[in-house]
């Protein structure tokens, strides 16, 4: 999907009330509320992408302050946090919300089933219980995805070529970053050719960014030849200290960043 076509998405999204009772309700300002699990700083990509976002509904005319308001939610990383945010913005009557990735989407799922939900770069809408089907969704969610679990497979393989000595490699995840069907599916997947290629898999969770350097601290005591990254929107919004900490452990490492036009960026540090 275009970004434009996106925009679109959403202001038509947000317009609809305000169009339907435009005789008894002419003053009101249609509200967008923007829910995401990153952090209101400029190095997390969340931010950046709602900066982008802003400029671009100026383009449809639609001008934050005048004709439409925004309401900024950040969890921090926390996703418990991110579920109390989205029933804020339940509570405070926005007219849709935008989902940054797959967490955000079903903490705001959870939050209502009236309020049209946006989301974008979902993982995979169907298994984690968004929506009906990607034809026909149903419900109050739509947006964007990557259908990406089968390609965790690949980056271990991807690893494996570019560091033949790998023996053990250390799996850095988030359990909770999607839903229970979608991350047993990447395990399974994971699980599947670590045994095809002989390798040993030692999984190291983190919850949050505090988590990060007891990770690594981990994953050198188990002396991990390798690092292999999960998909998860907590994790992308720790590239820049995760990068740092493999680099100062010399741990090669493979990244993935899935995008709403399934494109994938690579990166491997030695």
């Amino acid at each position: 999907m275009r970004r434009r076509d996106f925009i679109k998405l959403v202001t038509g999204c947000a317009a609809v009330l305000p169009l339907a009772t435009h005789a008894q309700q002419t003053t009101k300002v249609p509200r967008i509320g923007v829910l995401t699990p990153g952090r209101a700083d400029n190095s997390d990509t969340s931010l950046r992408t709602i900066n982008a976002f802003v400029p671009a509904l100026r383009e449809l005319g639609y001008t934050e302050g005048q004709n439409i308001a925004l309401e900024r939610k950040f969890a921090d990383g926390n996703v418990d946090k991110l579920r109390a945010l989205a029933v804020e913005l339940v509570e405070h009557q926005v007219d849709v919300i935008v989902a940054f990735s797959t967490p955000a989407a079903r903490a705001a799922k959870q939050a209502t089933t009236a309020t049209p939900i946006v989301a974008i770069a979902m993982a995979d809408p169907v298994e984690d219980e968004l929506v009906a089907t990607l034809a026909r969704p149903g419900g109050n969610v739509t947006g964007t995805a990557f259908l990406g679990p089968e390609l965790v497979s690949r980056r271990l393989q991807l690893l494996k070529e570019l560091v033949p000595r790998l023996s053990r490699a250390a799996v850095l995840w988030h359990p909770r970053a999607y839903g229970e069907r979608t991350m047993a599916g990447m395990l399974k997947e994971i699980e599947s050719a670590a045994q095809t290629l002989e390798t040993k898999l030692q999984f190291v969770a983190v919850a949050g960014p505090d988590d990060l350097e007891p990770a690594f601290s981990a994953m050198v005591k188990e002396r991990a030849d390798g690092l292999i990254v999960f998909p998860s929107p907590i994790l992308f919004g720790q590239y820049p200290r995760i990068v740092a900490l493999a680099a100062n452990n010399r741990l090669p490492a493979i990244y993935a960043r899935g995008r709403a036009s399934s494109l994938e960026v690579w990166l491997l540090t030695e």
